[in-house]
């Protein structure tokens, strides 16, 4: 029932840090391979750096609900929510196909 899951290329999984600044303040955060591939393309998508594309996301956040608690988790959500968009929008256009 798992094969698909188990047999996944391990590098998918292997966590990568990464140092950068928000807002100003310098910063590293450690996620999986995979999570910095989806925020690369959404940050690639807005015509930004990654960095760039985390620092805005960060801010917008704080003007949201204030500071977030576990901020890689809500960059691991935010690449879920993308994913879900993204499915939406591929089922809406074969829709309309």
């Amino acid at each position: 029932m798992c094969k698909i899951f188990a047999s996944q290329d391990p590098s998918r999984y292997q966590l990568e840090t990464r140092r950068l600044r928000i807002n100003g303040q310098s910063t590293s955060i450690r996620l999986e391979n995979s999570f910095w591939s989806i925020l690369d393309e959404i940050a690639e998508m807005n015509e930004m750096s990654t960095p760039a594309f985390i620092s805005t996301l960060h801010s917008e956040v704080l003007e949201e609900h204030g500071e977030p608690k576990n901020f890689s988790s809500l960059l691991r959500c935010a690449c879920l929510v993308f994913l879900d968009r993204k499915a939406d929008r591929d089922v809406t256009q074969l829709a309309a196909e």
